[in-house]
C-alpha cells in the first residue's frame, strides 16, 4: 500500500515540464537539443520592470505583503483592465498570487465541489483537468478538431451542461492551439450561459497580448455574465516574466474574498519584489509588448510554411499565442529504423526528441491524442534548423 494520498497518486505529472526535463537530461550529455516545449518566451524583462524591482530591493521591500497583493499593485491592475480591456473593477476584486497557475487554483478550489462538473474544451492547458482532480470534480471535455480551428459551438456548450455542471473553463488566445474567440463567437457562447446562471467562467486571458486579430476580447465584457467570470492573467507571457511569479485573478468581490482567504492558509501573499516590478509594468507603456508581438507573427509564418512543407503534417495557421497544434495521427503505424513501431503522439514526441533533438509535447496531456504542441518562441535561427530535424526524423519512419 501506498504512503501517499489518493489525491497526490491520482495526479499527474505536467507533460511540459517532464518533457523541458528529458531535453536538459540529453543536452547535459553533450546533445544539440533544441527545445520547443516550454511556453516561455525568449524575450528578456523590459529594462523599466528591471529596473523597479533593483529599487525595490534597495527601498527595502523585504516584508510580507498582504495575502491579495499591495493595493498600489492591485489598483494598477485595475487600471489596466479598464484602459485596456474596457472593464471595470475595484481593486479589492483583484488578488494577486505566485503566478496565473495559482490563481486558476484558487477559483478552482474556491468554487468547485467533489462531484461537480467542470466543462472544458480540447485541447486545454495541461494543468486544467489536474486541478479539477483536486477539487474531486469531474472535468467534462468538449472535443474539437484542426479542421474547425479547434473552436467549439453554442450547440456543442449547450450540450455538454448537466444540473452538476459548476464551471466552463478556457483560454482564449489558447494553450496548445493558439486559437483565438472572436466577440461574435464569444457573444454566442454567452447566450448560452445566460439560460444558465448557476454556472461561473473562468477565462484564461495569459496570452491576451501574443494575439495576431485586432483585438483581444474578454468574455467578461458582455455585461449579463461579467459577474460570473473570473479571469485569469499575469505577467509571465506579455512582459517575459516566467521566473518573476505573479498572476492575478479578476472576479466578483465574493469570489475574490474566497480565493483570499484560501490563498491565506497556502502561500499568503506573493514576493515584495515582483509584485514591485508587476506596478511598473502595469503603469508602463506597451511598446515592449507590440514590439514582441511583431516579432512572434512573424515566427508564426515562418513556422506555418516550414511545417506546411512536412508530408503527413496536418497543420492550421493559429491566431495568437506561440504554438502549433498539428495533427500527427498519419505516423502513427510507422516503423523507426530500429524497428519500434509508432503508436502514440507520446511515443511520436520521445522519437523526435531522441533522433531529431527537438522537444517537443505530445497531445495527449492536452486532450488531443493524435498531435503534438510546438512552441515558436525561439529564434528564427533555431526555429528553422528544428523544423528541418523534424521534417527529418519524420521522413525516416517507414
Amino acid at each position: 500500500m501506498s504512503i501517499l494520498s489518493n489525491r497526490i497518486n491520482n495526479l499527474d505529472e505536467s507533460a511540459t515540464i517532464k518533457m523541458a526535463k528529458l531535453g536538459r537530461e540529453l543536452a547535459a550529455k553533450g546533445v544539440d537539443v533544441i527545445s520547443l516545449s516550454l511556453g516561455e518566451t525568449d524575450f528578456y524583462t523590459p529594462d523599466f520592470v528591471k529596473d523597479a524591482a533593483k529599487k525595490a530591493i534597495d527601498d527595502n521591500f523585504s516584508y510580507y505583503t498582504p495575502v491579495p497583493g499591495y493595493p498600489e499593485l492591485r489598483k494598477a491592475i485595475a487600471e489596466k483592465l479598464k484602459r485596456e480591456n474596457n472593464l471595470d473593477y475595484n481593486f479589492d476584486q483583484i488578488v494577486v498570487s505566485t503566478g496565473a497557475k495559482q490563481s486558476l487554483t484558487n477559483a478552482i478550489l474556491c468554487l468547485v465541489n467533489p462531484g461537480e462538473e467542470v466543462i472544458i474544451p480540447t485541447p486545454y492547458w495541461v494543468s486544467y483537468s489536474e486541478l479539477v482532480k483536486l477539487a474531486e470534480g469531474t472535468s467534462v471535455f468538449i472535443n474539437t478538431t484542426l479542421e474547425t480551428d479547434f473552436k467549439i459551438t453554442p450547440e456543442e456548450l449547450e450540450a455538454a451542461i448537466t444540473p452538476k455542471t459548476k464551471l466552463f473553463m478556457f483560454s482564449s488566445p489558447n494553450n496548445p492551439t493558439g486559437t483565438v474567440y472572436t466577440r461574435e463567437e464569444l457573444a454566442a457562447l454567452v447566450k448560452v450561459f445566460e439560460k444558465y446562471p448557476e454556472i461561473y467562467i473562468i477565462s484564461d486571458e495569459i496570452y491576451e497580448h501574443i494575439n495576431f486579430l485586432d483585438a483581444h476580447v474578454s468574455i467578461a465584457e458582455f455585461a449579463s455574465i461579467k459577474d460570473r467570470v473570473i479571469i485569469i492573467n499575469g505577467l509571465s507571457k506579455a512582459y517575459a516574466m516566467t521566473g518573476w511569479r505573479l498572476g492575478f485573478s479578476a472576479s466578483s468581490k465574493e469570489i475574490a474574498n474566497a480565493c483570499d482567504k484560501l490563498q491565506s492558509q497556502i502561500t499568503s501573499g506573493t514576493c515584495s519584489i515582483t509584485q514591485k516590478a508587476g506596478v511598473a509594468a502595469y503603469n508602463g507603456t506597451l511598446d515592449s509588448v507590440k514590439e514582441m508581438q511583431v516579432v512572434f507573427e512573424k515566427r508564426r509564418n515562418l513556422v506555418y510554411d516550414l511545417l506546411k512543407e512536412i508530408p503527413g503534417l496536418k497543420v492550421n495557421l493559429p491566431a495568437g499565442a506561440f504554438y502549433f497544434f498539428p495533427d500527427v495521427s498519419s505516423f502513427f503505424g510507422k516503423t523507426t529504423e530500429e524497428g519500434e513501431v509508432i503508436n502514440t503522439s507520446d511515443e511520436l514526441a520521445l522519437h523526435i526528441l531522441n533522433k531529431g533533438h527537438v522537444a517537443v509535447v505530445s497531445g495527449d496531456a492536452f486532450g488531443d491524442k493524435n498531435s503534438i504542441r510546438i512552441s515558436y518562441a525561439a529564434s528564427e535561427e533555431k526555429l528553422r534548423e528544428a523544423c528541418k530535424r523534424i521534417k527529418s526524423t519524420l521522413a525516416n519512419l517507414k
